[in-house]
């Protein structure tokens, strides 16, 4: 696992890149900026992500991307997807009106093409020409008696129209890279249509020239309306696979409120009913600002409630499918629905410091990474072109030289024909999209399911996980335990309600949960101490207000405890690791609380009491164990507690293999212990306390615990403690994988295939060619069918076959 870093990231949104080989010039004129330590250009959303160690000026990205021959400009304040999607939104309906226009052209230039086409003894287009025989009978000869001259005028306005109105980006694209010295998809498509359109003018103006010289007066006019018609069709088809493709980053912005409901509360006053209140934009409201919140209304930021009891829709955030019951104290999050009543909540983060907003651009840069099987189409597409090029001109000069030595004398038409087939079939666009159109849709859908894949790379690693190492509090178990007794040593010197108040003076100061399970009992009005084993009745307490104790040099021991200096004397509070020996028998756990985690309280060095704490198994613990076994994911218990707690756990959970009373150094020494054996091992922790066993895991699965998600350890973060999340993830990653396999598998095939097709490589034996017509239909259709493929990711993998019946994951 990669660790977190705090590198400057800035984002751009990149305009006119087509195909594969623009992304990796834009990425190249980034990269090539000072101070840049890293450039990814997404090429479905259409937007560039710099990292730097520094801050950078924005304006020298922009001016880089420009040079190149692209547009560039920072994104919206709402968010980087918003400008990508909206410009998609826009220009898909102009493109799809400019597609039906060139269809149409296309099929008036087929009809007007009939005579022409019949004239001549032969075509330089299979296609044409056995459309032409199929639908000559049906032509009224009114038609076939047009004298050829004027159709050919007329056939080359409909192809100069094309050209310059319902595809002029084609040219404009093409000659900005020109201008660059570099090439892209629309060079080849340009050099094609050009050259098929200047033989066609040529023959049109003096075709008595090519009589002259014994060559074909042939037009390609309706071709070149053809090509041009299905390359608008195949992007038309691709904006809309785009569009389904990042559904799942514009669903979360379109989760954000536009306004909230500021109240304006005297100071010192609890009256929120009677409280005036103003709409405002979301904007204008501050950090502890309050806002009400009414049924029915989305919560608009991250909040903690001051007033109010209400059922919260979590789902569309978490993945989380039922509501929640929240009420005085909890904390919400911006997004998430209120369903059944107000609420008052004190602002805690607004804009872009929201859980939501963390989402969105995290889930945004995930999208934008750049996968390890990337790197190898990245580096076919940065020559694909200039290969092309130079295919082009070998197979035109081949079929040239063939086509009249030896006796032949046919001219250049079937040459021309040829190499424009094959300037038109390859296409770098497949193999561009082939895996960051995967990743795309696989990250927003787990996102939607509860999961937060920081990127390709995670993913692909998450994929080959053999062996799933698990944390116990807080992971497997619920995470809230409870002090289920407290004894005290019969040579403590100290009483039981000075020990309580020492232990919960310490762990107010801790975040960790058994921590605050002491806190909790302490400041629980039943004292039980003895009485507890006893049987006796437990002794009730009034509420008190001590003066606050002194507590000097606090220092928090990993995966053992804490110790500290407090009125004076010397406390050590955890597990066993802080007794020199073992501990006196009235310490040690009674029969009813044997599967407990025992936490020493010692003063001065001598121990004085114990607390037994008890937590539950999570509910969905069995499922996920059960699912993991299914996937051949071995699960692997690794915890600090005892092996008298962890034990009854895991064998409640369905592990067998258990490490206890471990370290977190220890815990790491486990990871590369597996490691070193040949397996691949992803960590599942709680992402504060695993953090150098997450880091050190092949795949980290945190569960989000805190509200600065970028800052939470792990490659992945499971957003709801529902552990079936986990056998999920490796689901979602294995069949990711597939999928960038299947689609970089068409991609190198398409070409490898299409390539000597278009280049005549079956013409000598089986007198076949590829029509340029042909050609553009397969280029178009090549990468809509990988954008199609990767669509699949959109549905959640199938649930696996145990014996534990729970809800599916939603």
């Amino acid at each position: 696992m990669t660790e977190q870093t705090l590198d400057d990231v800035t984002v751009l949104t990149v305009k006119g890149m087509t195909c594969a080989s623009c992304q990796i010039h834009v990425q190249h004129a980034l990269e090539a900026v000072p101070g840049v330590a890293s450039a990814s250009v997404n090429l479905m959303a259409h937007t560039a992500q710099v990292t730097s160690t520094s801050p950078l000026d924005t304006n020298a990205l922009i001016t880089a991307v420009r040079n190149s021959g692209y547009d560039a400009a920072l994104p919206a304040p709402a968010g980087a997807s918003h400008s990508a999607h909206d410009h998609d939104s826009m220009e898909t309906p102009h493109l799809g009106l400019r597609t039906l226009v060139a269809l149409l052209a296309g099929a008036l230039a087929m009809l007007l093409s009939m005579p022409l086409m019949m004239s001549s003894i032969t075509s330089s287009d299979p296609l044409l020409h056995a459309l032409a025989n199929a639908l000559a009978p049906l032509m009224p000869s009114i038609l076939m008696d047009l004298p050829a001259q004027p159709i050919r005028w007329i056939l080359c306005a409909l192809a100069l129209a094309t050209m310059l109105f319902a595809a002029p980006e084609i040219y404009t694209a093409a000659w900005r890279a020109a201008r660059h010295r570099s090439t892209n998809m629309n060079t080849t498509v340009a050099l094609g249509t050009i050259a098929a359109f200047a033989s066609s003018f040529a023959a049109t103006i003096a075709p008595a020239i090519f009589t002259r010289h014994g060559l074909a007066s042939d037009v390609y006019y309706e071709a070149v309306i053809f090509i041009l018609a299905f390359l608008l069709a195949g992007r038309w088809l691709e904006a809309r696979a785009r569009a389904r493709a990042t559904s799942a980053l514009r669903g979360f912005a379109k989760l954000e409120s536009s306004d909230a409901r500021l109240l304006t509360l005297a100071p010192d006053s609890a009256d929120y009913s009677n409280a005036p209140e103003t709409l405002l934009p979301l904007s204008a409201i501050e950090p502890n600002d309050l806002i009400r919140v009414l049924p029915g209304d989305r919560i608009p930021l991250d909040g903690l409630i001051l007033h109010g009891r209400s059922s919260i829709d979590e789902s569309m955030l978490t993945g989380e499918p039922l509501p929640v019951t929240r009420s005085i104290g909890d904390k919400v999050s911006g997004g998430t629905l209120n369903l059944d009543g107000p609420l008052v909540l004190r602002a805690t983060a607004v804009g872009a410091t929201s859980t939501l907003a963390q989402m969105q651009r995290l889930l945004s840069q995930a999208q934008s990474s750049r996968a390890p099987m990337q790197r190898l189409a990245d580096r076919a597409s940065a020559i694909f072109v200039p290969t092309v090029l130079a295919l082009a001109a070998l197979t035109f000069a081949v079929w040239a030289i063939v086509e009249n030595t030896n006796g032949h004398h046919e001219g250049f038409a079937r040459a021309l024909s040829i190499a424009i087939a094959v300037l038109i079939i390859a296409c770098p666009c497949a193999m561009g999209l082939a895996v960051p159109a995967a990743i795309t849709v696989s990250l927003g859908r787990a996102a939607q399911s509860g999961l937060l894949i920081k990127g390709g790379e995670a993913l692909e690693r998450l994929a080959t996980v053999d062996t799933i190492a698990l944390d116990k509090t807080g992971t497997l178990t619920e995470g809230r335990p409870h002090i289920a007794a407290f004894v005290l040593a019969r040579t403590a010197t100290f009483p039981a309600e000075t020990l309580l108040t020492y232990a919960a003076a310490a762990e107010r100061l801790s975040t960790h949960p058994l921590a605050q399970a002491v806190v909790a009992y302490y400041e629980n009005p039943v004292i039980s101490t003895e009485a507890q084993r006893s049987g006796e009745t437990p002794v009730f307490r009034p509420e008190r207000h001590e003066p606050p104790l002194s507590i000097e040099d606090l220092i928090t021991l990993p995966g053992t405890g804490l110790t500290a200096t407090i009125a004076g004397h010397k406390l050590a509070l955890g597990n066993a690791a802080l007794l020199t020996s073992a501990p006196p028998p009235e310490l040690l756990a009674p029969s009813n609380l044997a599967n407990s985690t025992p936490l020493y309280l010692l003063l001065n060095n001598i121990p004085q009491a114990v607390f037994f704490a008890t937590d539950e198994l999570r509910l969905t613990a069995p499922a996920a164990i059960a699912q993991l076994n299914t996937l051949h994911a071995h699960p692997v218990l690794l915890t600090g507690d005892i092996a008298a707690s962890a034990a009854p756990i895991a064998q409640a959970a369905g592990i067998t293999d258990i490490q206890s009373h471990l370290l977190p150094a220890e815990k790491l020494a486990a990871i590369r212990t597996l490691q070193t054996a040949g397996h691949s091992v992803a960590m599942v922790g709680d992402g504060i306390n695993d953090a150098a066993a997450l880091a050190q895991a092949d795949a980290g699965l945190a569960m989000a615990s805190g509200s600065d998600l970028a800052r939470e350890a792990g490659d992945i973060l499971l957003l709801h403690h529902d552990l079936r999340l986990i056998p999920l993830s490796i689901q979602i990653a294995r069949r990711t994988t597939h999928i960038m396999r299947q689609n970089l598998g068409w991609a190198v095939v398409y070409n490898l295939i299409g390539i000597p097709l278009a280049a005549g490589v079956l013409y000598p034996h089986f007198h076949i060619l590829l029509s340029p017509i042909l050609a553009s239909a397969a280029m178009a259709l090549s990468s809509v069918s990988v954008l199609a493929n990767s669509l699949r990711l959109r549905r959640l993998p199938k649930p696996l076959a145990t014996n534990h019946s729970l809800s599916a994951i939603h």
